[in-house]
């Protein structure tokens, strides 16, 4: 017997105008449960503004569904991960009170197990305004898990990362897709990183050049689209 999966997010004719530019022109993909999606693209091609557009967060015309509905009915179903967090670092709170204010029923065991998740338990107490860029990281991550969302959206998750934070960064992620089943949705400028982690990749300059698994669809043709003669492929056998 065959068993049809239905996707978790679908994308059809997907199109964003802001401020009289076009950033996006019909752009159609879907995903399916447990996927692990990478988005790439050059700067200002878009990744960003798909992302927020799937959130709801701007304008489009066409088509984004997430579980069959519009975003704003299931937001307690996803987390969100963005590229840069701005607080003000003299306030004194710590990672677990920062943690507590997303809850809307604040519950210590789920503060503990998120915080495990990112291997972070031992900063509960800590103030917020003194870890690291890697560390905050984690501690969005573990924001973004409090619900257990069934599917997490990470924009450029390791801007600011030094290279030791940023691969424990992406085995947190490959860990919550593989042993957690969480769909994940992430944009990256890394094309390593999309060969080693990613089931499949959505390929942007403002239109969609590629969508699939990334070792059949990031062609050369499609990085020279994408990012122009100096990128070179080089693949990563993993």
């Amino acid at each position: 017997m065959i068993y049809s999966v239905e996707p978790i997010i679908q994308v059809k004719g997907l199109s964003v105008r802001l401020g009289g530019q076009q950033i996006l022109t019909d752009v159609n993909f879907q995903i399916l449960p447990g996927e692990l999606v990478a988005i790439i693209g050059p700067n200002g091609s878009g990744k960003t503004t798909l992302l927020k557009a799937l959130l709801g967060l701007v304008p489009f015309s066409g088509k984004a569904e997430i579980f069959g509905v519009p975003v704003s009915k299931i937001l307690g179903k996803i987390g969100y991960v963005p590229q840069r967090f701005s607080f003000d670092k003299t306030f004194p709170l710590t990672v677990g009170e920062f943690l507590e204010m997303s809850l809307l029923k604040p519950k210590k065991e789920k503060i503990n197990k998120a915080l495990a998740e990112v291997e972070m338990v031992a900063y509960q107490n800590k103030l917020l305004g003194e870890l690291s860029g890697g560390q905050l990281q984690r501690i969005l991550i573990a924001r973004a898990l409090l619900n257990e969302p069934e599917i997490v959206f990470f924009d450029e998750p390791t801007t600011g990362i030094d290279i030791e934070g940023t691969r424990g960064f992406y085995e947190i992620i490959s860990h919550l897709n593989k042993i957690h089943k969480t769909t994940i949705v992430m944009v990256s400028h890394e094309i390593s990183v999309v060969y080693k982690y990613a089931t499949k990749v959505i390929c942007l300059n403002r239109d969609l050049l590629c969508f699939g698994k990334p070792k059949e669809t990031i062609t050369k043709e499609v990085l020279k689209q994408l990012y122009g003669d100096e990128v070179e492929l080089k693949p990563h056998h993993h």
